[in-house]
């Protein structure tokens, strides 16, 4: 008789922890949906550009074509943070001016470089790989305005003349 009842209560007691570890999961994909949700609101409210595919599946991040990102970065009236993620031995013939470089590998240690969460970030790298990575890395780490630019350095428009771009 003992033994069964103490075979309930462990039954009990295993069945109560599996469902505490599924409460907390819970939680954390309900903040996490929150905190999504708060993203696109503010994006809304200070009326940046945001994509339906961002809102309707959930994206942490925009992606912008290297056109728009272009758009932005020649616009000397936007506010924004342009941060290369490229490997540090990557040889671009030209390097965004103004841009602030860490490496992808360097990102989880060093994003506390990039003091502002809310300012609008522009991620870029390569090829649009790693700033993909540096956006997810981004969001987790609490920054609200993350924008991959999609094909990285390999698609960026070439400089025209006034075009902010130094030589590396």
């Amino acid at each position: 008789m003992d033994l069964k009842f103490y075979q309930m209560l462990e039954f009990i007691n295993n069945r109560l922890t599996n469902i505490e570890r599924n409460i907390t999961k819970i939680d954390e994909k309900l903040d996490y949906s929150l905190a999504l949700q708060r993203n696109h609101l503010i994006r809304v409210k200070n009326g940046q550009f945001i994509d339906d595919n961002m809102i309707l599946m959930g994206l942490p991040y925009n992606d912008l074509t290297p056109e728009r990102a272009h758009e932005i970065y020649e616009n000397a009236d936007m506010d924004y943070i342009i941060l290369d993620v490229s490997r540090a031995e990557y040889l671009q013939p030209l390097k965004l001016e103004g841009a602030v470089h860490i490496p992808f590998e360097e990102l989880d240690h060093r994003y506390a470089e990039i003091q502002n969460k809310t300012t609008p970030i522009m991620v870029i790298s390569e090829t649009g790989l790693r700033s993909i990575r540096a956006c997810e890395l981004l969001v987790k780490k609490g920054y609200f305005n993350v924008n991959n630019i999609s094909g990285g350095y390999q698609f960026w428009p070439a400089s025209q003349s006034g075009s902010k771009m130094a030589a590396a």
